[in-house]
């Protein structure tokens, strides 16, 4: 499921120049169904585009042309609004508001930064919430018409899987440090039984524990040796050749060499891989017990209830027992609170951190989250390699992001097509 990433139009580059002093009296532009759009609405649009474009020192096309674009938007964002209002799709204030803090973090700002932000580009700030509101609403009904009509099959994932760009997509990284201790041109014997004794002590001083990235910055005769050594990311195909047989069996943090080539003696850290097929999740066997208020029973009469079932499982008394009796998280009572096995991340962050802190066999003290009051017995842990599944993931969202890209606009062209538009003004 695909949500798009909401730009925010009315954009902190925007310098604006808006605002203008408005003389004429505010008129219908056009009817769109049962809404208008006034010339008031219009203008702002427009003032927008032209402070983002100025800010980008894009070319804009004449003043009608780009009038009549910024109007064809407004309609067919109008259609879109209106097809959310007769489907009961809302925002709430704080739905939208955490939008709004979210896209802050995003610019590296907290609220009161980001309000002086779009103060300075002449943005008013109840207009940016509303625009936000309308690109939130318009992305969430594009997922809802377009999106659940997309249909990815297994087939589909298998062939993509073995396509050329499928392979290139999913194919396994590998972030690389590297050091180098050179020989000259011509090396005498002498020289390379010399260069080789000096890469091997590196190793050796690497193996017990010296840091690769400051021997790289002292030491290293390589490119990469003032950023310490720091290769980044490259795909098997892009790896150096005296590289790419080695690297793809090495393990995290594993340090080899000296490698020898023509221009001298190499150490290599693999710092970190992803991608390709194995990729191993620390997974966790954990049941729990939930306890949720309800019409009958506030939050502090359920942190009295689950901390007497607490008590009672610490006296002796059966987990899985109590659990099918109390437990109010109907999906895992039946099997004594089971939940299987759990990937970091499957959890609130409560939850999660609950989980992590608990020893195995044991069981949490009573926590609280956003559901209600909960205990957990953590029973088994392992590693399990989730890699086929990430990366049938990964091609599932790669085609239904093409997919998605795809079928937008044919949509987006009927809706256009069904709706009664009259444009009262051209100018």
């Amino acid at each position: 499921m695909i949500i798009k990433k909401i730009t925010l139009m009315l954009g902190l580059c925007a310098s604006l120049a808006v605002h203008a002093e408005v003389k004429d009296l505010d008129k219908v532009v056009a009817i769109v169904d049962d809404d208008v759009i006034m010339n008031s609405e219009l203008q702002r649009r427009l003032d927008l585009v032209k402070g983002q474009t100025a800010k980008a020192k894009v070319n804009l096309p004449d003043a009608a042309q780009l009038r009549s674009q910024v109007l064809e938007r407004l309609i067919v964002e109008s259609i879109q609004l209106q097809i959310a209002e007769r489907a009961g799709m809302r925002l709430s204030d704080q739905e939208l508001t955490q939008t709004i803090e979210k896209i802050a973090q995003q610019n590296k700002m907290n609220m009161a930064q980001f309000k002086k932000a779009l103060e300075a580009d002449g943005v008013d700030y109840n207009e940016a919430r509303e625009q936000i509101r309308r690109e939130k609403i318009t992305a969430e009904v594009q997922r809802y018409r377009v999106g659940s009509q997309i249909q990815i099959s297994d087939q589909d994932i298998d062939a993509f899987l073995r396509s050329s760009q499928g392979q290139s997509a999913t194919a396994e990284e590998y972030h690389l440090s590297h050091i180098m201790v050179q020989v000259p041109s011509q090396p005498s014997r002498d020289d390379l039984k010399k260069a080789e004794a000096r890469a091997a002590d590196m190793v050796k001083q690497l193996k017990n524990g010296a840091d690769f990235k400051q021997m790289a910055i002292a030491l290293s005769e390589g490119r990469n040796a003032l950023n310490g050594g720091d290769l980044g990311w490259r795909k098997a195909a892009e790896l150096p050749s005296i590289f790419a047989d080695v690297v793809p069996g090495m393990k995290n943090g594993e340090v080899l060499g000296p490698i020898k080539s023509s221009s001298g003696f190499h150490i290599i850290k693999l710092e970190e891989k992803r991608g390709g097929t194995e990729v191993l999740v620390d997974q966790t066997s954990v049941r729990h017990i939930l306890i949720k208020p309800n019409e009958l029973r506030n939050d502090k009469a359920c942190q009295a209830q689950i901390k007497e079932i607490y008590d009672r499982i610490k006296a002796g008394e059966d987990f899985a027992e109590l659990a099918k009796k109390y437990s109010d998280d109907p999906g895992s009572a039946l099997a004594g609170g089971d939940l299987g096995w759990v990937n970091p991340g499957d959890m609130v962050p409560e939850f999660d951190r609950t989980m992590a802190s608990t020893p195995e066999g044991q069981v949490s003290k009573p926590f609280a989250t956003q559901f209600g009051w909960h205990i957990l017995q953590v029973l088994d842990h392992r590693k399990e390699d989730l890699g086929q599944q990430i990366q049938r993931n990964q091609a599932r969202q790669f085609l239904y992001s093409r997919r998605f890209e795809e079928e937008l606009p044919i949509w987006l062209r009927q809706i256009r097509s069904e709706a009664y538009v009259e444009i009262k003004d051209a100018q």
